[in-house]
């Protein structure tokens, strides 16, 4: 009986701890540099609550017009500043000229703290995991690729 419940016992903590791991799922391969903390970079972003059951709800934010922005507008960014940590972690894994999508559980994201207002221009309740979708266009003052 011990040995099945320290075999319970490990097969739950591996479990959250993959639940606790940044995903990052490519949508088109990058051809530039890769993404490091030294610079800062242009991307567009649509931003999704992700399901339990891997289905995404519209946060209401995106830099994507197709998306619900007013126009196509890159976000601009540092990993490691400002950013969090979810973000940062995926981020770094990418390459310039790259789109993927990034899946962000709520410990590397927003946590139990809901961000933006219910009914507003955006909203994601407490404990949401995040789902990005982002294109890193390339590094501010460089090249687009």
């Amino acid at each position: 009986m011990n040995k099945f419940v320290a075999i319970l016992f490990l097969s739950l903590c591996l479990a959250l701890a993959i639940a606790q791991d940044v995903v990052v799922e490519t949508i088109s391969e990058g051809k530039g540099d890769a993404v490091t903390k030294e610079h800062f970079y242009k991307s567009m972003v649509t931003l999704y609550i992700e399901n339990d059951d891997k289905s995404k709800t519209p946060s209401g934010w995106s830099t994507r017009v197709e998306d619900g922005a007013k126009k196509d507008e890159p976000f601009e960014f540092r990993p490691g500043t400002n950013l969090i940590p979810g973000w940062t972690e995926g981020v770094l894994t990418m390459k310039e000229g790259e789109r993927a999508w990034l899946h962000v559980p709520a410990s590397k994201g927003y946590g139990a703290r809901p961000m933006g207002t219910p009914g507003g221009a955006f909203y994601i309740p407490g404990n949401s995991n995040l789902l990005f979708d982002i294109e890193i266009l390339g590094k501010v003052g460089g090249t687009e690729l």
